[in-house]
C-alpha cells in the first residue's frame, strides 16, 4: 500500500510542477500563436538559480522567488527584443526560440558545469509526515498545495481581473481585441513574462525533487507540450486537468513498465490529435 501512496503522491507533485510549466505555456501558445520551444530551458534556468541562492544561504522560499523574476524578466527581453521583431513569422519564431534554448543550455552548462546540483529542501519539511500508520513526503505535499492555490490565482485571474478579460478576448479573437483597444505589444509582453516566471518558479520548487543539471529542460519541455495538446490550446482549466493526468500517466508508466514508459506517455496525444485535435477542453475558455 505504501508503494501506491508514494506513486499517486510522486504523480500528483509531477502535475502540480507540469501545472507551473505549462499553464503559462498554454496562455502563450493560444495567445501569440507562438510554440516557445525555450520554456523548458526557462524551467531549468529557475532550478539553476534557485540551487545558486541556496548555496549562497538564502531560504528555499528566497531563492524560489528570485528564480521567478529572473525568469519573468528573461521572458519580457526575450518577448521584446527578439520574438516582436519576428511578429508575424511564426516559423522564425518557432526556430528563434528553439534557438534560444540552445543557448540557454550552453550558457547554465558553462555557468554551473555539467554536475547534478541538488537542492536541499527546507529544514522543516525534510522529515516525512506520518498519518494512519503511512508516510508522507513533506516536500511533496508543499508542492501539490502550492500549486493547486497558483492554479486558483491564475483561474482568478484570468476570470475576474481586466488584464484577464484582455487575454481572453485575445486568444478568442485578437483582431477585434485591437479593434476595441487592447494593446497587443503590451499584452504579449505580460503574458509572455508571467508563463516565464511560472516556468521559473516551477524549475525552483522542483529543484530538490529533480537537482538542477544539463538536460532538464530537454526532459520537462516534451512534457509541457504533450499537455498543452490534451489540454487544449490557450485553455487553462484544460492544461490544469492534462497536468494531472500527465503526472499519472507517467509516474506509473515509469514505475510499472519503465520500457514502456514512452509509449504509454505519447499514446494519449496521439489519440487527442486524431479524434479532438482541439484537445479535451479546447473548446472552453481559457
Amino acid at each position: 500500500m505504501q508503494f501506491w501512496i508514494t506513486q499517486i503522491l510522486n504523480s500528483l507533485t509531477l502535475g502540480g510542477l507540469l501545472l507551473l510549466l505549462s499553464s503559462g505555456f498554454a496562455l502563450i501558445f493560444g495567445l501569440m500563436r507562438v510554440a516557445n520551444l525555450s520554456h523548458g530551458a526557462l524551467f531549468m534556468i529557475g532550478a539553476y538559480v534557485a540551487a545558486h541562492a541556496s548555496r549562497a544561504g538564502l531560504g528555499l522560499g528566497t531563492a524560489a522567488v528570485l528564480a521567478a523574476l529572473v525568469t519573468a524578466v528573461v521572458g519580457g527581453l526575450c518577448e521584446r527584443f527578439i520574438l516582436r521583431r519576428l511578429a508575424g513569422n511564426a516559423q522564425a519564431q518557432v526556430l528563434a526560440t528553439l534557438g534560444l534554448a540552445f543557448i540557454a543550455a550552453d550558457f547554465c552548462l558553462v555557468v554551473w558545469g555539467g554536475d547534478p546540483i541538488p537542492i536541499a529542501p527546507p529544514a522543516s519539511l525534510q522529515a516525512p509526515l506520518q498519518l494512519l500508520g503511512f508516510s508522507f513526503p513533506s516536500y511533496r505535499l508543499v508542492v501539490i498545495s502550492f500549486a493547486l492555490v497558483v492554479g486558483a490565482l491564475l483561474y482568478w485571474l484570468l476570470e475576474k481581473t481586466r488584464l484577464g478579460a484582455c487575454i481572453r478576448a485575445g486568444v478568442d479573437d485578437m483582431n477585434m481585441a485591437r479593434a476595441v483597444g487592447i494593446r497587443a505589444s503590451a499584452l504579449f509582453t505580460s503574458v509572455f513574462c508571467l508563463g516565464a516566471m511560472l516556468a521559473g518558479l516551477g524549475g525552483a520548487l522542483g529543484g530538490p525533487l529533480l537537482s538542477a543539471y544539463p538536460g532538464l529542460d530537454n526532459e520537462m519541455l516534451p512534457l509541457a507540450l504533450i499537455v498543452v495538446i490534451l489540454g487544449g490550446v490557450g485553455s487553462l482549466m484544460g492544461a490544469f486537468a492534462a497536468s494531472f493526468i500527465i503526472g499519472f500517466i507517467y509516474t506509473f508508466g515509469t514505475a510499472l513498465m519503465p520500457d514502456l514508459a514512452y509509449v504509454i506517455l505519447f499514446l494519449p496525444m496521439i489519440f487527442v490529435l486524431a479524434f479532438r485535435p482541439g484537445g479535451l477542453l479546447g473548446g472552453a475558455r481559457a
